[in-house]
């Protein structure tokens, strides 16, 4: 069984101001993508990466590079990962786009939504799932990375989840996340990871329980003790006294836990 990490560029001042960059040549990483980009390296060092593959578009090349170099690969270019081609839409605010009759369709139809004098979100669906089934086959056994941008990512996640393309719009894929795929030859897949791009912080502790006052037959104020909660099977529920990390346990989860552990786990 193959794995495939799917890794988003890093921030860029576009992305920052909410424009559409799409492929235009010259977006580069700013400073924080690029300490994004050195992150993920980071997190991906200890791990067997055979191979690093980008889209041919700046921002992913430079991202790219990073977890290349760390592992000592030669990075290669894939152009069906690419950016989705947004025709006309490039280079604009997503504010302006927004009130555009077409954004309702790519927001809630998309499997419908053609952009202007670009392509349509099937289409880049179709060209990347390819893209990842020929890398797989290429890799059987092994573990890659590629590069490439949040569309795309949440394109290839929604066809390997089993969602319809119409609901591809609920998955976010954050700047320099990792998002990994097991793909066995022989069919079956799993996906291991989505959005994962750093450390779970256990959430804050609650506000102290409000305490109601009352006076005494001598005026003095007395506290009354916070009820308990009720479940809606009549259970009194009482805070838990340690924050609960998001798989359910009461320990919060290693920081970067090894990846090719849970692919031998699949297999």
């Amino acid at each position: 069984m193959g794995t495939i990490i799917l890794v988003r560029h890093g921030e860029n001042d576009w992305s920052k101001k909410n424009k559409l960059a799409g492929r235009i040549a010259g977006v580069h990483l700013n400073e924080t993508g690029h300490q994004q980009a050195q992150a993920v390296a980071q997190r991906l060092a200890a791990l067997p990466i055979k191979a690093v593959y980008s889209s041919p578009v700046t921002r992913c090349v430079e991202t790219a590079a990073y977890i290349a170099d760390t592992h000592r690969l030669t990075l290669l270019h894939v152009d069906e990962v690419g950016e989705v081609a947004y025709g006309e839409w490039e280079g604009a605010k997503i504010k302006k786009l927004a009130k555009k009759p077409l954004w309702r369709a790519v927001q809630f139809f998309p499997s419908r939504a053609r952009f202007p004098q670009g392509e349509a979100l099937r289409e880049v669906q179709f060209r990347a799932i390819q893209a990842v089934e020929e890398l797989a086959a290429r890799h059987e056994k092994e573990m890659i990375v590629i590069v490439s941008h949040a569309d795309v990512i949440r394109l290839l996640l929604a066809h390997y989840l089993g969602l319809h393309i119409d609901l591809f719009q609920r998955l976010v894929i954050s700047p320099a996340s990792a998002s990994v795929l097991a793909l066995s030859a022989d069919g079956p897949v799993r996906v291991l990871r989505i959005n994962d791009d750093g450390p779970l912080h256990p959430p804050a502790a609650p506000a102290a329980p409000h305490r109601s006052e009352s006076k005494d037959k001598k005026g003095r104020k007395k506290r009354r003790p916070a009820q308990p909660a009720t479940a809606p099977n009549g259970r009194e529920q009482y805070p838990a006294s340690s924050a609960v990390s998001a798989d359910g346990h009461g320990q919060p989860r290693a920081q970067h836990p090894d990846l090719a552990a849970l692919t031998d786990e699949e297999e």
